[in-house]
């Protein structure tokens, strides 16, 4: 019986601490959508890269938060407030992070169609230079052929 006004109170403490007015107040230095969807694409961009590399990135002393900011001439503060207004308004920030989405997979797939571009052409380099192998092979053999060393 105690556990279950436990969880009441608590679920009341809950229901009170969250805005009543259903709004969040947008703020007056607002980072524009376009704006927002570049710094999150950046972002997307840089935990990637600290999940492959960190150490690397450590090692030249990338901040990546600290990249951004001055990249955009903003403050965590200004960031911060931004995102939370955008996740707030739950449509305009999937349509922004939609853009985000369709710029990744569009640049996925640019890199790959170069990749295996410089695969085949690797490819091809390879054997090109397998082929005059064995042609410079087969002269030396028929020239011990005609000269009778065999």
């Amino acid at each position: 019986m105690l556990k279950n006004i436990v969880v009441i109170i608590v679920f009341c403490l809950l229901v009170m601490a969250c805005d009543s007015s259903g709004k969040i107040e947008k703020p007056d230095n607002l980072i524009p959508e376009e704006k927002m969807s570049n710094i999150l694409y950046d972002l997307y961009i840089i935990n990637a890269a600290k999940g492959i590399n960190r150490k690397l990135l450590e090692k030249h002393g990338f901040v990546p938060e600290t990249y951004v900011l001055t990249k955009y001439s903003i403050d965590s503060t200004q960031f911060a407030d931004s995102n939370k207004y955008y996740a707030y308004k739950t449509e305009t920030y999937k349509v922004i992070v939609e853009e985000v989405k369709a710029r990744l997979e569009k640049e996925k797939e640019e890199y790959e169609e170069l990749r295996k571009k410089e695969s085949l052409t690797t490819k091809t380099k390879r054997d090109s230079i397998k082929k005059q192998g064995n042609k410079e092979k087969d002269s030396i053999k028929r020239v011990i052929k005609r000269k009778g060393f065999d």
